[in-house]
């Protein structure tokens, strides 16, 4: 059984930087692949990006078009844990920010919430214009 706990969220200024964590126990994290998710008040949960596992310790990245630019998403296996590294943040970027794990290897980075069975109990981000 997968655990996942995050950390790192709380309340910022729009512009700042913030890096949230999710460290991971109960499988060989190498293994797993990893994404994060963030829910906005009234609104769906929607993928930010991802890290696929290909093999040995090399993975594939993928990121939401909206994020892009902005987002860096990697991971330390010696440490058990995955980082969301968001700069020049936006009041839009506001929501509750899930990591989320899935041991079976797939084509591509899954970018849907159903393709993830481990998730954490999610930290919150608030971005103050």
């Amino acid at each position: 059984q997968v655990q996942l706990v995050e950390s790192g969220g709380g309340l910022v200024q729009a512009g700042v930087s913030l890096t949230l964590s999710c460290v991971g126990s109960g499988y060989t994290f190498s293994k797993l692949s990893m994404a994060w998710f963030r829910q906005a008040p009234g609104k769906e949960r929607a993928f930010v990006g991802g890290m696929r596992w290909i093999g040995s310790n090399v993975y594939s990245t993928e990121y939401a078009d909206s994020v892009k630019s902005r987002f860096t998403i990697s991971r330390d296996n010696a440490k058990n844990t995955f980082y969301l590294e968001m700069n020049d943040l936006k009041p839009e970027d506001t929501a509750v920010y899930y990591c989320a794990a899935d041991q079976q290897r797939r084509p591509q980075v899954a970018t849907l919430s159903s393709d993830y069975n481990y998730w954490g109990q999610g930290t919150q981000v608030t971005v103050s214009s």
